[in-house]
């Protein structure tokens, strides 16, 4: 996915421990993950890098489409495999998730997201056939999981894909490994996705940029639209305007799918920013809100006002307009 946050990161920082009670300083580690780059602040008197690497290494190992052998990759070609607790936590997160809003999202998707150029496989023809014959194995009531940790399928050409959920966990797998050693305040950023604690170096709020839905397939275009200060909450946005191509009929395909049509979505969201407790969660519904569209998005929100949201969508005369939960008010320190 996507995604669109832009990170103020005010003070160049590196180091970690394996308990932070000592002289604690801030420290900066950044990588790459899950195809993507991460960015993590904390506050510790030695470096965890290492512990954070290898953290991230098994969960690349469990939820990584693309990476031979993990986890779902030999769920996806039906070896008989015990899931890990990192597969099984956001399985069952996913599920919920998918209940909660009707199936607007759903990690059956896989075989659509690979159709139509953004997963883990490439079909050479798309049209509205090979649409079809893909949506009778999509429908996360398709799937289970046993007692013991394997993934019972409805059809064996049913195939994951948790993108769209796993980089927000993978969010919070570092911070939790950051609080069992102590960290009180810190900032992880994958991919976009980000969780906080405590303060940053300057005794403050973090600072979190939300990206103006300009078109970029590049990434490289970072102008904000509004600044959010955030202490112990997740963040995480998605966006049809990063990835996304433009066909030979110069239509334009971007990469949230709805899995009851099987076509890209085609809503009046131009960007969904979700700020929850946890990350995986706002990762979810991120994507969930740009397929379920405006109106259906600000209904699920009056009725869930522990999910908070930033929308920006066009109005009828085609002009940037925006929606704000009314306890996400209170976080918008910048307008720009």
């Amino acid at each position: 996915m996507k995604k669109t946050v832009n990170l103020l990161l005010l003070f160049a920082l590196t180091l970690f421990s394996f308990s932070c009670t000592g002289k604690s300083k801030y420290h900066f580690d950044e990588g790459q993950v899950f195809h993507t780059y991460y960015h993590i602040k904390y506050e510790c008197d030695k470096s965890l890098k290492d512990t954070i690497v290898a953290e991230l290494d098994k969960f690349n190992s469990s939820l990584n489409p693309f990476l031979k052998n993990s986890v779902i990759d030999k769920v996806n070609n039906n070896v008989d495999v015990e899931v890990d607790s990192f597969f099984k936590e956001v399985f069952v997160c996913a599920r919920q998730i998918s209940e909660n809003t009707d199936g607007m999202f759903d990690i059956t998707c896989a075989p659509l997201v690979n159709l139509w150029g953004f997963g883990f496989e490439n079909f050479e023809r798309v049209d509205s056939a090979a649409v079809d014959s893909l949506l009778q194995f999509v429908g996360y009531q398709r799937i289970s999981m046993s007692p013991e940790g394997h993934v019972l399928k409805d059809d064996q050409r049913i195939k994951l894909n948790m993108s769209a959920i796993a980089k927000g966990y993978a969010v919070d797998v570092v911070c939790r490994l950051l609080e069992r050693f102590g960290v009180k305040n810190y900032m992880c950023e994958i991919g976009g996705e980000v969780r906080t604690l405590g303060v940053n170096p300057a005794g403050e709020s973090w600072n979190i940029g939300i990206n103006k839905p300009v078109d970029d397939n590049t990434g490289t275009i970072s102008e904000l639209q509004i600044v959010l200060a955030l202490q112990g909450k997740s963040i995480a946005t998605s966006g049809d305007y990063r990835n996304f191509y433009y066909g030979a009929d110069g239509k334009k395909y971007a990469h949230t799918i709805n899995p009851k049509t099987g076509y890209p979505a085609e809503q009046n969201i131009l960007s969904a920013t979700v700020i929850a407790d946890d990350c995986m969660t706002a990762d979810a519904y991120a994507t969930a809100f740009m397929t379920m569209g405006l109106e259906n998005t600000i209904s699920f929100l009056e009725q869930n006002p522990n999910i908070l949201a930033y929308l920006i969508f066009r109005d009828n005369d085609g002009r940037l307009a925006e929606y704000c939960s009314d306890s996400a008010k209170n976080l918008i320190v910048n307008r720009k």
